[in-house]
């Protein structure tokens, strides 16, 4: 195929409502990428068109027809070559419609010569022709005529539409469908629905129900005669129909009649609802004539030719391609391509014609001696017009998405984006771009990388080299020098970040320390000398370096990772100083490898460190340093005096003594009153809540936990010159001293605030005391009766005794029904059964002799008889 010149490929967003002109505007569009790609068809067409000249097309899936003005119908393949040398000889004058039934196997053909005929592309038998008098100027084919189960019609129009429908035996009978509106140019068949245009309407035809269900006027100017612009027709789907006549389109819908009916086409003039009505979607005028009409997608498709001031019938104007969204009574253009065709300066508007394949893109444009097919872009036409836009980015995205290339590859079209990249030096953007491109391919990528090395810009490829399958070492430890010499935390993150197997650790580390021969204070460079150490297994240089940095937090990670804790007990007070709430937990996590009594021993010199240590393992694990809760009992009082009472109840490993002496140099009331009522020094305690801490709630509550009448006797001794503490006695004492003894003892005169509510108080509680006494005893004399009353009747309550069971004295078998045995059985109520003449004895005659052995642990019953 040839391609086809176009001019003027653009998009427009914005249309003027009076007929779709573009909006001016002084800014310049973007152009827009064509939807299309334009070849003339070649192979047998230019022969065919040189002797001949083309006047209709009919496009079907396997095939193409292409009428001629000679009469001939030729039958050619999508790229222009005669099938089977198949020239159909059906007329001897201009052919003026084709139509090809839905399966391709017949096709029907009209003329000027007045003949119509039905042709059979693969069989002969239905083959048939109809001449009239008048020229036939359109046919239509039942959709369904090659079906054995069709009734075999076709449709003509000449001055009337007639319906042709075979009978049995007697051949095509003539039906007229209707007459009276001029010629019929044009007319389409879509399963039940017919549809043809006249010279002054367009009218819609119900094959199923035999009648018209819709008529359409003509709109547009009377003067654009349809010999001259004639009626486009075009089927969408079996509901929708586009019309193109001259400078109007329309877009009709078929809608069933239970939908509501507008007034717009209905006819009302036939008997009974029709059961379909035509709902126009949408109407409007263009700027141009129409040639032909398609759709493309939820668009509608246009072949037109431009309106020109000199020449009403627009000879000579150039044919475009248009695509038209369409939008009730506006549209808004998509797209407009101007074609170029053989001849066009002599042709006028009915010269041209369009026919498609909607669903697989493609667009037939027929001239008198041209022929172009439109195709829907390739993917490689796509990714040549954004290269030739300089639309490099969006060109790489499509050869990574495209699934059908030829003639592009991702590396190629990458290469051309990385170049742009680097000429405009955008570094970073350009690398980035690698990893998309260079894919997997070990050699491209090292290319790639020398060649931003190059441009020493090795560091903004850095993040994306490959790691998973590492190229060669040199490359990466090229990268690491760019970063060593230029960006030292770069290098660190790399180092972090990469890989050990990707380049050779010592030759890093050779190359780091003679950088740190010249900047031995580099912390960077120290943190990164670390990490090579670590990856080089040399964890005692890590550890060094660590410590010198003074890291909080790596130092530990390597510690516990490597299972260090036999290196570092030199280390420990650096360690623990470092960062404590790290290394405490660590090391008492590790007791059994770094033993507490010799973390005490390296921190006996930093008393807050070895605080936190104790109580640290205290609080985990109270037998854990119990052999220091002594020096414990002395850092709580110095560093955490508020944690000491809670330390002093809980532990039983420091020394009373010593901790009283502590306690008492740094005056810690509650503590000492602790230790002394531990120590049993119950009265010494008592006077330091009394005289010290004044608290007579904290002596009564001393007193009560001791229950020491000797306390209570020192506390009221100590509270007679107190009158506070007398009424706090009297509302408290009564349960546990008697009362009396502290009034008996308040001197004469002594005024005590709140007296008389504190002697009620006393009577209050010991009445409640003798209600309470009284209710148990109620409760206990019930329950012994009820207690006594089941006995009885447990004790009343028979046992049964089978024959089977044998006396536990005797060990013969029990006599129950035999009335000759006299004397009969004893039963016990621990449902031991004898013979009553084997208890003879009447001191044993109500106690079980079995029990009694047991309770006097006699191993024969019989000596207890």
């Amino acid at each position: 195929m040839e391609a086809v010149e176009i001019e003027g490929s653009a998009q427009f967003n914005e249309m003027e409502e009076s007929g779709g002109e573009t909006t001016d505007s002084d800014d310049t569009e973007e152009e827009i990428e064509p939807k299309f790609c334009y070849e003339r068809l070649l192979n047998d067409v230019p022969n065919i068109l040189k002797k001949d000249a083309a006047s209709c097309i009919a496009i079907h899936t396997k095939f193409l027809a292409l009428g001629t003005h000679l009469g001939v119908v030729h039958i050619l393949d999508h790229q222009g070559n005669n099938i089977r040398n198949k020239e159909l000889l059906l007329h001897v004058t201009t052919v003026n419609q084709i139509s090809i039934e839905d399966k391709g196997d017949y096709l029907a053909s009209c003329s000027n010569d007045g003949k119509v005929a039905i042709h059979g592309l693969y069989a002969t038998d239905l083959n048939t022709s109809v001449t009239i008098e008048r020229p036939v100027r359109s046919v239509a084919l039942d959709p369904n005529f090659s079906r054995s189960s069709s009734n075999r019609r076709f449709i003509i129009g000449e001055d009337k539409v007639v319906l042709y429908e075979r009978q049995f035996l007697t051949g095509y009978k003539p039906v007229v469908l209707y007459q009276g509106e001029g010629a019929i140019r044009n007319i389409k068949w879509k399963d039940r629905f017919v549809v043809w245009a006249s010279d002054k309407t367009v009218r819609m035809y119900d094959l199923s129900s035999n009648r018209t269900i819709t008529v359409i006027q003509r709109d547009h100017d009377p003067s654009l005669r349809s010999d001259l612009y004639r009626c486009n027709l075009f089927w969408k789907n079996s509901s929708t129909l586009l019309i193109g006549w001259a400078n109007s389109v329309k877009v009709c819908q078929v809608v069933p009649s239970e939908a509501p009916k507008p007034a717009l086409t209905t006819l009302k003039d036939q008997a009974g609802p029709p059961r379909f009505y035509v709902k126009i979607t949408s109407i409007f005028n263009t700027d141009f004539f129409i040639c032909g009409i398609s759709s493309f997608g939820a668009a509608t498709v246009v072949l037109t030719v431009a309106k020109t001031a000199e020449e009403s019938l627009s000879l000579g104007s150039r044919p475009q391609l248009k695509v038209l969204e369409t939008h009730g009574e506006d549209y808004t253009l998509i797209l407009s391509d101007t074609l170029t065709l053989r001849g066009y300066q002599e042709y006028r508007c009915n010269d041209y014609h369009l026919d498609s394949l909607a669903e697989e893109g493609l667009y037939f444009i027929l001239s008198l001696k041209d022929f172009v097919v439109a195709k829907p872009r390739t993917e490689d036409d796509h990714i040549a017009w954004l290269l030739e836009h300089e639309k490099f980015k969006e060109a790489v995205d499509a050869v990574s998405q495209g699934r059908s290339l030829k003639k592009f590859t991702l590396l190629d079209v990458g290469n051309i984006y990385l170049e742009h990249l680097l000429e405009l030096k955008q570094y970073d953007d350009a690398a980035a771009v690698c990893s998309t491109i260079f894919c997997d391919n070990r050699e491209v990528w090292e290319n790639g990388v020398y060649r931003f090395a190059e441009i020493r810009q090795l560091r903004a490829i850095a993040p994306f080299v490959p790691l998973d399958e590492p190229l060669s070492p040199a490359i990466y430890e090229m990268i690491l020098n760019e970063f060593l010499q230029h960006d030292q935390k770069g290098f660190l993150d790399l180092v972090k970040k990469w890989p050990t197997k990707v380049y050779f650790v010592p030759a890093i580390i050779t190359v780091v320390l003679e950088q740190l021969a010249l900047f031995p204070n580099n912390n960077l460079l120290l943190q990164s000398l670390s990490e090579l150490y670590i990856y080089d297994n040399k964890f005692d240089k890590a550890l060094n370096v660590l410590l010198e940095i003074g890291s909080k937090d790596r130092v530990f990670e390597l510690i516990r990772n490597h299972n260090l804790f036999g290196s570092v007990y030199d280390k420990l007070e650096t360690l623990i100083s470092l960062n404590p709430a790290v290394a405490i937990p660590m090391f008492l996590e590790n007791v059994d490898k770094v033993p507490v009594n010799l973390v005490v021993s390296k921190l006996k010199n930093q008393t807050n460190l070895l605080y936190v240590y104790l109580h640290k393992a205290f609080l985990k694990d109270a037998s854990l340093g119990e052999e220091h809760h002594g020096t414990l009992v002395e850092l709580y009082a110095e560093h955490a005096p508020e944690e000491l009472m809670a330390f002093l109840r809980t532990s039983n490993s420091y020394s009373l003594e010593k901790a009283l002496d502590v306690c008492q140099q740094r005056s810690l009331i509650h503590e000492v009153v602790f230790l002394l009522g531990r120590m049993g020094n119950t009265k010494q305690a008592l006077e330091q809540i009394t005289e010290q801490l004044q608290d007579i709630d904290r002596a009564i509550e001393f007193c009560k936990e001791h229950d020491d009448k000797e306390l209570w006797e020192d506390l009221i001794e100590s509270s007679l010159d107190k009158p506070g503490f007398i009424t706090v006695l009297l509302q408290n004492i009564g349960t546990h001293v008697d009362p009396i003894m502290l009034i008996k003892r308040i001197p004469n005169g002594l005024e005590i605030p709140g007296l008389r509510d504190s002697l009620v108080k006393i009577l209050h509680d010991y009445t409640l005391q003798i209600s309470l006494r009284e209710g148990c005893k109620k409760i206990l004399v019930s329950d012994c009766f009820s207690l006594l009353e089941k006995l009885n009747k447990l004790h009343k309550r028979g046992i049964s005794v089978s024959e089977d069971q044998i006396c536990l004295l005797c060990e013969r078998r029990l006599h129950i029904n035999d009335t000759r045995i006299e004397g009969g059985n004893v039963v016990f109520n621990c449902r031991h059964v004898f013979h009553k003449d084997c208890v003879p004895d009447q001191k044993f005659e109500k106690t079980c002799s079995i029990c009694m052995s047991q309770k006097l642990n006699v191993k024969n019953p019989n000596d207890l008889i």
